[in-house]
């Protein structure tokens, strides 16, 4: 599995990031939270997912935008731990839930942990 992180594989849809929201199933490990929802995307990755951090709990522009560069590279990194066998396909939005930045070591370890507990809700 290449270590990318593409255009094909970003959520960009509203009426996707909408449905997700509505209809999505969640799974945590703070200070992340991954909302997800099974839908067929275009992507040849299990999941086409969307990176977001609240304003009211971040403040500045220039952390909130760094703690999402953050959790796309921590993605990026452990992408194949998300399942590459599963047939399924899904749309998810990882969600930044602290109010402080954390590492990248931190955050790559909250990913990993993230992505055990999504293969096991979804193979449930």
């Amino acid at each position: 599995m290449k270590l990318s992180y593409s255009k094909l594989e970003k959520l960009k849809s509203r009426k996707a990031i909408e449905q997700l929201f509505v209809e999505g199933e969640t799974v945590a490990a703070f200070p992340l939270r991954l909302v997800f929802l099974k839908k067929e995307h275009a992507a040849k990755t299990v999941l086409k997912v969307g990176v977001s951090v609240s304003k009211r709990k971040v403040k500045n522009a220039v952390d909130r935008n760094r703690i999402k560069r953050l959790l796309r590279e921590a993605y990026r990194l452990n992408k194949a731990d998300f399942g590459t066998v599963n047939e399924h396909q899904f749309i998810g939005m990882f969600l930044y839930l602290d109010t402080k930045e954390w590492s990248q070591k931190e955050l790559n370890l909250k990913m990993r942990k993230l992505a055990v507990k999504f293969l096991a809700h979804t193979n449930s």
